[in-house]
């Protein structure tokens, strides 16, 4: 019997993005069995915009996803955990919205979770600037040789293994870090080469050598035993 994904999605104030979201998931082939979104307190508007897109879908016979939508407390830790619970699938795929899966993406981590039990994409950000496409080499390089992933990699697990470790770690940044931590201890991870597009905004809004060096920073602060909180006030200065 073939698995079935489940595409947990945390969203926040992504009113803007949802059309693409819902375009980029449809698109898939073959499908997941289930898209959960879980909004963590948006002020946009976005819960009104999802269910007026599933509304239009459900009504025109174009998707045969069961799509859930969702609400939670804020902390995408909290949202995907609350996404993961309602998830029935074989396996998890926890995706950012503003991250676009490929066309093949399912039968990918089907295929993949046969032999690891967790894993990643590479990634690519959606810019055309040469400095962002060597910051999107370096990611992947450094997700291979550590075995940590972050959140824009769409990390997939399989449920089983997801309720083992307890699912994210009810923190408030670096959940993905911290989770990849613990489960490369137990199995090492899938590293498809197949890359998610992910955006480029942050590094286009902040600078892109600041926001790098930012970056290091933050990483090597948890990595000394900085605390999960003061890491976010940081990153979200």
């Amino acid at each position: 019997m073939t698995a079935t994904v489940a595409i947990i999605i945390p969203i926040l104030n992504e009113a803007d993005n949802l059309p693409h979201l819902f375009a980029s998931i449809s698109a898939l082939n073959p499908s997941p069995q289930q898209v959960v979104l879980v909004d963590g307190g948006s002020k946009d508007n976005s819960i009104i915009v999802a269910k007026d897109i599933l509304k239009a879908l459900k009504a025109d016979n174009k998707s045969s996803i069961d799509w859930q939508i969702i609400e939670s407390k804020a902390g995408r830790a909290v949202q995907m955990n609350a996404g993961a619970a309602l998830a029935t699938s074989d396996i998890l795929l926890f995706l950012h919205a503003d991250t676009k899966l490929p066309t093949q993406a399912i039968s990918e981590v089907i295929t993949a979770i046969k032999n690891s039990k967790w894993g990643r994409f590479d990634v690519k950000l959606n810019s055309r600037q040469p400095t962002l496409w060597l910051v999107s080499q370096m990611i992947n390089l450094r997700s291979r040789f550590t075995s940590i992933a972050t959140g824009d990699q769409a990390i997939f697990i399989t449920r089983k293994l997801f309720e083992q470790v307890g699912g994210y770690p009810k923190q408030a940044l670096m959940e993905d870090i911290e989770l990849c931590k613990r489960l490369k201890g137990m199995t090492k991870p899938a590293c498809l080469k197949t890359k998610v597009i992910t955006s480029a905004r942050r590094w286009q809004q902040h600078g892109t050598w600041r926001t790098i060096i930012l970056m290091w920073q933050l990483r090597f602060d948890y990595w000394r035993g900085v605390s999960a909180d003061n890491i976010k006030q940081r990153y979200y200065k």
